[in-house]
């Protein structure tokens, strides 16, 4: 299958049966336009937006769309406010033996191996998948402060340990790390993830052939660092984490990539039209897509008119190393 340059996300939206019909609908226009690449997470919208997928993607055929979803952190489901989030996380995940408080970080996040099988699963009979295409552990840095970096990367060992049994298993085709600042943010800064330890980590786990295959990050106009700055360590040489990836053959997933279009207001009058489009999301998202290692920009498309104007982005080819470098000086 050949994955789309834009990839349609799921993180925003009213937790209501109205949204989820507006994404079933942007689903449907999505795919007719030529879109393969979906992304959510458990916890996005209390869990309508795996469900709201599901829905679209019944009577598709498997091979034409790729989906990739996350876990990390405790979706809290919708009903549980009135039992209770202690209650909740008790019968749900204490008692069974899933996840004990001990091993939640912050109150909010766990990546042990028995709390990941168990999203997994629960992502998996939302999106009515047998086999997820891709499983990110979600922002793994949020447990750096807590743990230390020999702690935190032991966890990261058990964490892709596990992933290579879902893999095995046929749950997943393969799995990443959905990050936000941590290969954004320059070695020594907190929560910085370096990439070189975290395939060190597959590799003692999985072997040369392990399924680490994936990193997501954000990227866009105003947030640019995946493209520019040299946060990773690569064999000796500074790499950004683009570059990083590639010569890691790693895919790469861009989030943010309009900045949940916050950056449309901030962009000059003429910028969509000087480079050949129509709309600032238009032309933030060609920037995102055009940007080397990219394999995938993901915006969040709720509604069928969404798409409809990102989609035209891609009758355009992208831009070239000199346009890139000319908008940043």
């Amino acid at each position: 299958m050949e994955l789309s340059s834009l990839g349609l996300g799921t993180y925003l939206g009213q937790v209501s049966d109205a949204a989820d019909a507006a994404y079933v609908e942007a689903v449907g226009t999505f795919l007719a336009a030529g879109g393969t690449v979906f992304d959510t997470a458990a916890n996005y919208r209390q869990g309508r937006s795996e469900r709201a997928l599901g829905s679209a993607f019944m009577g598709v055929a498997r091979e034409r769309f790729f989906a990739s979803t996350k876990a990390g952190y405790i979706p809290m489901p919708e009903g549980a406010d009135d039992e209770g989030p202690r209650a909740w996380f008790h019968r749900v995940l204490e008692k069974p033996g899933i996840l004990s408080v001990d091993e939640l970080v912050d109150g909010c996040h766990a990546m042990t191996p028995k709390y990941l099988a168990h999203q997994l699963d629960i992502s998996r009979e939302a999106l009515g998948l047998e086999t997820i295409d891709l499983f990110h552990l979600h922002n793994p840095e949020q447990q750096l402060a807590h743990l230390g970096a020999e702690a935190f990367y032991d966890m990261i060992s058990r964490a892709f340990e596990a992933c290579e049994g879902f893999v095995a298993s046929g749950k997943i085709g393969a799995y990443g790390v959905a990050t936000w600042n941590g290969f954004r943010v320059p070695p020594g800064e907190a929560g910085h993830l370096s990439l070189s330890r975290l395939l060190k980590a597959a590799t003692a786990t999985g072997g040369r052939d392990h399924h680490f295959r994936w990193i997501q990050l954000p990227l866009n106009l105003a947030m640019p660092e995946a493209f520019l700055a040299p946060t990773q360590d690569i064999d000796g040489t500074a790499l950004t984490p683009l570059a990083a990836a590639q010569v890691s053959g790693l895919k790469i997933q861009t989030s943010a990539s309009i900045m949940q279009a916050r950056i449309l207001n901030q962009l000059p009058d003429g910028f969509a039209e000087a480079l050949g489009l129509h709309t600032p999301a238009q032309a933030a998202l060609q920037f995102t897509r055009s940007c080397p290692g990219v394999t995938t920009a993901l915006c969040g498309m709720g509604r069928p008119d969404h798409v409809t104007e990102n989609m035209a982005v891609l009758a355009i080819p992208k831009l070239d190393a000199i346009a890139l470098a000319s908008l940043f000086g």
